[in-house]
């Protein structure tokens, strides 16, 4: 990093200091690249100020260092009382007039559906508008860059309309891309500075909801993982073949079908084992099912972990499996094949940016569960593939999805792209 970080500063003399960072959760497990980017940009010289819509997602105790440190320095919107809400609007009214407060209230409203439910909501994030409004100020900010189209950034383009602060988006997908017109990305997109996508297939789904004149401000900024903290693991001992899957236990991540590929395996005679590691609302669902099935014994629910235990859980794994339905372009994927784990995934979305299928690890379709149970055992009965696999798996994380190459690329675009805007 520090051999990075002098490259840039080389050739930027003066990275921006007044860039907010704008995200709903922070820190949060699933998000922890965001707490990864938001580090490395400020070791590069970014005077960058971070605020949350909520609150982290564990209690104090459960965070690690790194993240409490970045917790008490968060501006978090929700934790503000009513009086300081109400002093907001106060504020707001004589800060930017009359007109403009009402004018950007006007606007918050037009964004909802009609529904008086949706009305209020955004009569909510106007509210939170006007608290960032206070904390752009305080902190010096000019420029607010946005994680995610979804309801953050609506908060975020509320903000613009109200101060005239330019502010731009990461665009991660697939949830806004699915709903587009729910989450108002037309909008979003063509009232931003700049857009960065995580990859080629997040930047053709922005392209298809706007005009062509608006493309020349669509960057690529890949995500990344840093492969100095995710090492090769030793190949774990031949035995039961255990299987990894991270992530929110949630329709889109497809793990039920991942649970009826393992009663398949099963069923053949095949000694494997299933670790999910994450939590969420489908977790009874998937608990039930695997007591249907009767496969206690080869499948542990191990809860939500942090970045300072997930290693551990990697270590067992002979594969990293990810049955998705919807995805953008994974970071645990990124840490399971630089740890050099065999990963099977379906072939969806931005994850063929990722794996290309029978050189970095396996596709198979969506929803297959024969597929991907064949997919499995093919990396059982294969060491020898499964380990040519893995190193492939590394290689191609190192090359185009090397953290503090891809931090410099998105600083690159920023200090250009910021500048450009003021000037």
């Amino acid at each position: 990093m520090t051999t990075d970080s002098n490259r840039l500063k080389s050739a930027t003399a003066a990275p921006p200091t007044g860039l907010g960072y704008l995200v709903s959760q922070y820190p949060a497990i699933s998000h922890t690249f965001i707490l990864r980017e938001v580090r490395s940009l400020r070791q590069l010289g970014f005077g960058l100020h971070v605020a949350s819509i909520n609150g982290p997602d564990r209690e104090p105790a459960g965070l690690t260092p790194e993240e409490r440190e970045e917790a008490s320095s968060t501006f978090y919107v929700k934790a503000c009382g009513t009086a300081t809400a109400l002093g907001a609007h106060l504020r707001g009214i004589f800060t930017h007039g009359p007109r403009r407060y009402f004018g950007a209230l006007a606007y918050a409203l037009s964004l909802a559906d009609g529904a008086p439910r949706s009305l209020l909501w955004h009569a909510f994030y106007f509210t939170e508008a006007l608290l960032l409004a206070v904390w752009q100020r305080r902190q010096g900010i000019t420029h607010l860059h946005v994680h995610f189209a979804t309801a953050a950034s609506t908060v975020g383009l509320i903000l613009h309309r109200l101060t005239g602060i330019p502010f731009s988006l990461t665009v991660h997908g697939p949830d806004e891309f699915y709903d587009a017109g729910h989450y108002r990305l037309t909008e979003k997109v063509e009232a931003s500075a700049f857009v960065t996508c995580i990859g080629a297939y997040a930047r053709s789904q922005v392209m298809k909801l706007s005009a062509p004149v608006h493309w020349g401000r669509f960057e690529i900024a890949p995500l990344g993982i840093d492969p100095e903290a995710f090492v090769p693991r030793p190949q774990p001992e031949a035995g039961v073949f255990t299987l990894l899957c991270v992530g929110r236990l949630v329709a889109a991540k497809g793990q039920h079908v991942l649970v009826d590929a393992v009663q398949h395996l099963v069923a053949e005679g095949r000694r494997v084992r299933l670790i999910l590691v994450g939590d969420g609302p489908d977790r009874p669902s998937l608990e039930a099912a695997v007591a249907d099935a009767g496969l206690q014994v080869h499948v542990e629910f191990a809860g939500a972990v942090d970045q300072g235990r997930i290693r551990d859980y990697y270590r067992q794994a002979h594969a990293f499996v990810l049955a998705s339905f919807a995805e953008g372009i994974p970071v645990v994927l990124m840490e399971a094949m630089a740890m050099e784990i065999p990963c099977v995934s379906t072939r969806i979305t931005g994850i063929p940016e990722l794996i290309r299928d029978g050189e970095d690890g396996l596709l198979v379709p969506a929803a297959d569960v024969e597929a991907l149970a064949a997919a499995i055992a093919r990396l059982q009965d294969d060491p020898d593939e499964a380990r040519r696999l893995g190193g492939n798996g590394r290689r191609r994380v190192c090359d185009s999805y090397h953290l503090p190459r891809n931090i410099e690329r998105l600083a690159s675009i920023f200090t250009r792209r910021i500048q450009s805007c003021a000037a």
